[in-house]
């Protein structure tokens, strides 16, 4: 699981969340080592690596077999490779779309909604198979860091002679994978998060500006004392999956799933009523989250008003939401406002680890129609995620949807008339 789920959080337990891209579980269902979170704890034997010796060789094949190493090559008869030895101090986690057995968690391309990319041969994965590595300390304070790439099953990172890699002045060499991993910290998350810079991590752990493009051949300039540790909030982008980083001290302040639990039974006992139909609307339970229900409440993402599901105000003319890729979205007028927009249900956030707080639930993300707090729904609205090869773009944490300008509406709940 990429979080804890009790709050009784063992001091030595540190935490990562995969998240930002499904609203509580995948689609298809947690399982094994694909699931939609995970949790990182002090292993009972250290399994971490650290560098140790260097050398130059004329041929990939002499390196020594079964021994951690990263391979560089530099030209067809030479490849610089620097062999690791074992590292008491941390433990080691691999991330990435294989399904090997180095992978710790493996994860997967996410289209906008929630979709599981479940055929590769559909849309080729941009995901590494090998993409990152978590380096964590096994004693206080507990560090977390960060790495591009991961050892495959033969415990080697291979970068070819095609990729990004070059001879610090230091001496050691470095390299960039080809469509890097991209990270961000924000600053005082999740009390009053703001949010940092995009920088691209290397094979080694140092921090870099990004590239003129997400696989161009030139790295970016070296952020002087930036760091690869990972904070609570910290994203870490994958080009094709993003994944938020959870401290344990983090997820204690958190809200729990009891607790948004309690948000939606106080919701649905305020009984909130269609205006037109005047019919009694409830949010289903939770973990039933993801099938539409008779009661189940709609909004005009345009106006905020909440109604229940009905056929009126269609527009004459047909005239789709520039947002609905798959025609299921139309506009409507709202019979309250007369304003013109999507007309979608509403879903509770169930992932409490993208909340910032445990606010009630008054604010919808559009054009996804996900219910969440102010603060939350502000927060994720003004965070842009990576997107393609040099764009940025924010989007829905419950469900990966891209958002549109402003992001979210304040929800307009119409009580009871008796």
């Amino acid at each position: 699981d990429t979080c804890l789920t009790s709050p009784n959080i063992a001091i030595s337990s540190y935490n990562v969340r995969y998240v930002v891209l499904y609203n509580g579980s995948l689609p298809s269902g947690d399982r094994g080592r694909r699931k939609s979170r995970f949790a990182l704890y002090r292993r009972a034997k250290a399994n971490g690596v650290k560098p140790s010796t260097v050398h130059i060789l004329n041929t990939p094949q002499d390196s020594k077999q079964g021994q951690h190493s990263i391979s560089f090559t530099l030209s067809r008869n030479q490849t610089v490779v620097v062999e690791y030895c074992h590292d008491n101090d941390t433990d080691m986690f691999q991330i990435g779309r294989s399904t090997e057995s180095p992978i710790d968690f493996v994860v997967t391309d996410t289209s906008g909604g929630g979709k599981e990319s479940e055929d590769p041969s559909i849309a080729p994965s941009t995901i590494s198979r090998f993409a990152c590595r978590v380096v964590c300390e096994r004693n206080p304070p507990y560090t977390a860091r960060i790495y591009a790439a991961g050892f495959d099953s033969s415990k080697n990172i291979f970068l070819g002679e095609k990729a990004t890699k070059w001879k610090n002045p230091d001496g050691h060499m470095d390299g960039l994978t080809t469509n890097g991993v991209l990270v961000m910290h924000p600053e005082g998350f999740p009390d009053e998060p703001r949010q940092g810079l995009w920088r691209e991590i290397s094979v080694c752990g140092d921090v870099y500006a990004l590239r003129e493009t997400r696989s161009g051949p030139s790295r970016g300039k070296l952020a002087e004392g930036e760091s690869s540790a990972l904070r609570d909030g910290s994203l870490v982008d994958l080009c094709g999956a993003t994944l938020l980083w959870r401290t344990g001290e983090g997820l204690q302040r958190a809200p729990t799933l009891r607790h948004l639990e309690a948000l939606r039974q106080e919701l649905n006992a305020s009984r909130p009523q269609c205006p037109v139909g005047l019919s009694t609307l409830a949010f289903p339970s939770l973990p039933r989250s993801h099938s539409l229900e008779e009661r189940q409440p709609w909004v005009y993402l345009t106006c905020g008003h909440v109604h229940g599901r009905h056929d009126w105000g269609q527009r004459a003319e047909g005239v789709q939401d520039p947002a609905d890729v798959d025609g299921s979205v139309t506009r409507r007028e709202c019979p309250l406002c007369r304003s013109v927009g999507p007309y979608v249900p509403l879903w509770l956030g169930c992932e409490p680890a993208v909340y910032v707080d445990a606010g009630a639930p008054t604010h919808g993300f559009v054009p996804c129609g996900h219910v969440t707090s102010e603060r939350t729904a502000r927060y994720w609205a003004e965070t842009p995620l990576p997107h393609g090869t040099h764009a940025f773009r924010p989007v829905c944490p419950f469900c990966s949807s891209a958002l549109s300008t402003p992001g979210w509406t304040r929800l307009i709940f119409q009580g009871p008339i008796d």
